[in-house]
């Protein structure tokens, strides 16, 4: 099991491995770093938002849920 900082901390440096993949693709198709980096800056900003709205839909689903007992001991 993981602690909640080891799972921060993953996701942190996923984000941050992905914004530079982003910034230099970027830099790649564009030629300059300047463009790139905003490029990326703005992905990582839109992505963040996209996921928390993926979340919350995910929330709103039962598909794959299971329903808790109707009583506990």
């Amino acid at each position: 099991m993981e602690s909640h900082f080891r799972s921060i901390l993953k996701a942190v440096t996923w984000r941050a491995g992905g914004t530079f993949v982003t910034m230099a693709v970027a830099w790649l198709v564009v030629g300059q770093v300047g463009i790139a980096a905003k490029i990326g800056i703005v992905d990582t900003i839109f992505k963040i938002g996209v996921f928390y709205i993926h979340e919350r839909v995910w929330n709103r689903v039962n598909f794959g849920k299971q329903k808790p007992p109707e009583y506990q001991i």
